[in-house]
């Protein structure tokens, strides 16, 4: 469904990019937009390059005429643009609802600069209220889950058409229904202590800008 705030704030990130750049590419319905008007700037014979983090945004990328480069062929990325699904006051965001949380956590941690693009509901006092994703390993799942389950996680093996959705590294997401998430960097340890655990999906201390997509207007907040 269009939603003109995330129009509004997926374009406005495109204004942070430079001509040479490398840029990490992101994933999710407002991100989309960034990738949409990064196109059209390449048509005009504007020059960058891109990393993506997930095989969706690969193909959408390559279709408006984006040079999209393996990780490992890059030595840096200057430029990363992501959504979330909620961001608190003290920027700490919950991501991974499209699935593709471990490369966007591997890629905005190589980026020299990360802005995230929201719409305004994605603003909340405390996140939590959305499921947290985790990534696991196949094997032994039902005892990773198992174990979200004794300690009162409330975990949920997310499904697509019906079957066990499969992220592109060949893992699942277990979706945790926690409500309010109070300590999150004691949380984001405990749940990566598990063996089975690949990562979670808590981005903490990771964004420089976020933009917010309010009404008609993009308001551009600087986190750090």
């Amino acid at each position: 469904m269009y939603n003109k705030e995330k129009q509004i704030a997926g374009e406005k990130a495109v204004d942070f990019i430079e001509e040479g750049m490398t840029l990490g590419l992101g994933t999710g319905s407002t991100v989309y937009y960034s990738i949409l008007k990064i196109g059209e700037l390449v048509k005009k014979g504007f020059k960058v390059k891109a990393v993506s983090t997930s095989s969706n945004t690969t193909k959408l990328a390559l279709s408006l005429g984006i040079n999209v480069l393996p990780l490992d062929s890059v030595e840096t990325i200057d430029l990363a643009i992501d959504g979330a699904d909620e961001i608190d006051r003290d920027f700490n965001a919950i991501k991974g609802g499209g699935g593709a949380l471990l490369y966007e956590k591997i890629v905005a941690s190589l980026a020299k600069r990360v802005i995230w693009v929201v719409d305004s509901s994605k603003i909340v006092e405390k996140i939590g209220k959305f499921p947290l994703p985790v990534e696991i390993v196949r094997f032994g799942y039902t005892h990773t889950i198992n174990h979200f389950q004794n300690v009162g996680m409330n975990p949920v093996l997310r499904q697509k058409d019906g079957n066990i959705y499969i992220t592109d590294n060949g893992n699942y997401i277990v979706d945790l229904h926690l409500g309010e998430i109070d300590k999150p960097e004691e949380l984001s340890s405990f749940l990566n202590s598990w063996p089975g655990v690949v990562d979670n999906g808590l981005f903490l201390n990771v964004s420089h800008l976020v933009i917010v997509g309010r009404g008609n207007t993009a308001e551009v907040i600087t986190c750090k």
